[in-house]
């Protein structure tokens, strides 16, 4: 078999890196090689069309093995396992407490509850967590920040009643101050004072992290993969500099961080993300530890979540496939825990059937496509290994910037972080706006016919977990979690609230290749804001066509043809609609002027920002 395998490769020459690059050059035909192939990324690196075995000369860490510092390819040595998680809001003990025996039942391995602070009494616990084993699940828990102590000792009390070996419990208490200043604006505790007594609360408890870096807030903010990672490696970093300041150890301190990501769609991206933030982060950590620490303190522990800025309200069927990708990144990538948001988050409390979708998507992975079986699958491939290298360098900066402008509380205090982050949000909402950023039954591809009915956007909750907001100040400034679907979302509702949904017609003539495809280019355009569309196969004429229009009572009129065939159809057809309907050319011809000067004012094409088109196209049909 070896020798057939050998002979079978000496079959093939090896071919060179130029040899590629002469073939590639020539298949260009003359276009740009870097202008045409180098993808220019949002990271702020470019990446190249292809890559070989030559280009993990020079990266750091190419020898690295998983389970030993710093971690790029995983905690683990033996498998790439990770915990299925599903968050429980626990407003009423009892019955947070029979959904979580349920979902116990069905896959999930890591619950998460969110307790209001004002019921917090060892009643509720006792109601809370009946018949849950402990020992046998992960338990995750949020309150109001001001009360996290008091939970933890709750906790500790709770545990040591049951009788739990208290070391081989695993869990969290989500305490993150940056986090509640990031979201809401507002600043209720000190870290180093609150953070020391939470780390002795729960010092019975070695697994349990209390320290959060919830920098799931920033990816559903709209930062780029790099920002949510250098910004996410400074937090971390301001609790170890507090923390350490204030007397407690490196090491406890660095085992008591529980980092929160979230997962965005760019694929391959989110993969090198992981990878790159173990590394980092044990780096940072390792010039805080003694040379007598144990260095897997350096280990970076992380919940994953799927984004919520990709999520759409309109066609939401297909958030199964974005948060399914999203799922797939993270768990190549070796994360210890994941959420997968279910496809109805965006407007409406997530119902039985969603949530049953969500934890199935990760146990398809795990059980069925056996993704927890390989250490480190990505490990190798010549352009996952360069991206990681590259984000992991662009994330370093970010994190060095902020280290030396005062570290990151400093920066969320000045609004620093709020207003970087804020402008790629607004910077990939016109995106979106423009198509560059594609959201599939959005702003590309509509569902024609669909109503949105009595769904609404879901308000984002108050970030303690409590249920309430304070009515008071801002003490800085706060994130915009705005998602990429909202603008699109609320113009089409806008359509559908007036009662006076527009007819678009396509008046289809001449060449027939360029009118059909111009006309499924209209449809598509114009459905975005929840117009009729209606096709046609094709007129013999202009009239023919205008008097098809209007016997169907159409309120918009695109011609749809050839730019040749515009400088002959288009005048005659504006002028024997005289008025009648919004008369649109689908395209940008060479004689666009000389339409505009006959008074067409309508055109859209690959190059117009299609939100604002349709914003000024609702305020005149819908008025």
């Amino acid at each position: 078999m070896t020798a057939n395998k050998e002979k079978l490769f000496s079959d093939f020459p090896p071919i060179s890196t130029q040899a590629w690059m002469d073939k590639v050059t020539a298949d260009l035909k003359g276009a740009d090689f870097e202008k045409k192939l180098v993808w220019r990324t949002n990271e702020g690196f470019n990446v190249k069309p292809f890559y070989r075995r030559e280009d993990l000369d020079g990266l750091p860490l190419a020898d690295a093995l998983p389970g030993e510092f710093p971690y790029l390819r995983g905690n683990r040595k033996q498998d790439n396992s990770w915990l299925v998680r599903q968050d429980i809001r626990a407003d009423h003990p009892e019955e947070a407490n029979r959904k979580a025996l349920d979902i116990l039942n069905r896959g999930v391995d890591s619950l998460g509850f969110s307790i209001p602070a004002k019921q917090l009494s060892a009643a509720y616990l006792d109601s809370l967590l009946k018949d849950i084993r402990p020992e046998c699940v992960e338990l995750n828990f949020s309150t109001c920040q001001g009360h996290v102590v008091e939970l933890a000792r709750l906790l500790v009390d709770y545990f040591q009643r049951q009788g739990c070996d208290l070391s081989q419990l695993r869990g969290s208490i989500a305490y993150d101050p940056l986090g509640k200043m990031l979201a809401k604006g507002k600043e209720r505790t000190s870290l180093a004072e609150t953070g020391r007594a939470l780390i002795e609360a729960t010092a019975s408890l070695p697994a349990y992290r209390v320290l959060a870096v919830d920098a799931t807030l920033l990816c559903n903010a709209g930062a780029y993969s790099y920002q949510e990672l250098g910004y996410a490696l400074a937090w971390g970093n301001e609790y170890m500099n507090a923390l350490v300041e204030a007397g407690v150890p490196a090491a406890t301190v660095a085992r008591k961080v529980k980092f929160c990501f979230g997962i965005s769609s760019n694929y391959f991206m989110e993969i090198a993300k992981f990878r790159a933030a173990r590394l980092l982060w044990a780096d940072i950590v390792s010039q805080y530890l003694d040379a007598a620490d144990d260095r897997s303190a350096a280990q970076m522990h992380v919940h994953a979540e799927t984004s919520r800025f990709n999520l759409t309200l309109f066609d939401s069927y297909v958030n199964l496939l974005r948060t399914q990708t999203e799922a797939m990144s993270a768990a190549l990538a070796g994360v210890d825990s994941m959420t997968v948001l279910p496809f109805d988050s965006a407007y409406e409390t997530p119902s039985e059937f969603a949530e049953r979708l969500a934890r199935n998507q990760q146990l398809l992975l795990r059980e069925e496509s056996h993704f927890d079986k390989v250490v480190d699958p990505a490990g190798g491939s010549y352009y996952i290994e360069n991206l990681t290298a590259s984000i992991a360098a662009q994330a370093w900066k970010l994190f060095l910037a902020t280290e030396d402008a005062g570290g990151f509380y400093a920066a969320v205090k000045a609004g620093e972080v709020q207003e970087a982050v804020n402008a790629s949000n607004r910077a990939r909402h016109e995106a979106v706006a423009r198509r560059k950023e594609i959201l599939l039954g959005t702003n590309q591809y509509p569902n024609f016919t669909e109503l949105a009915g009595d769904k609404r956007p879901v308000e984002s909750a108050c970030y303690c977990g409590g249920g309430h907001e304070h009515a008071c100040e801002k003490d800085c400034a706060s994130l915009d979690f705005s998602r990429a679907a909202s603008q699109f979302e609320a113009l089409r509702l806008e359509t559908e609230q007036s009662g006076k949904r527009p007819k678009a017609f396509m008046l289809t003539i001449g060449n027939l290749a360029m009118r059909q495809a111009r006309a499924q280019f209209s449809c598509n355009f114009l459905a975005c804001a929840g117009y009729e569309v209606v096709d046609n196969l094709g007129f013999a004429t202009v009239q023919e066509g205008i008097d098809a229009a209007l016997a169907a009572k159409a309120d918009i009129v695109v011609l749809c043809s050839s730019d040749d065939e515009y400088a002959e159809y288009a005048i005659p057809a504006f002028q024997a609609l005289a008025g009648r309907a919004m008369f649109i050319v689908a395209g940008a011809p060479a004689c666009m002027d000389q339409l505009k000067a006959a008074g067409i004012e309508n055109f859209i094409h690959v190059r117009v920002n299609v939100l604002e088109t349709l914003r000024e196209y609702n305020a005149k049909l819908l008025s």
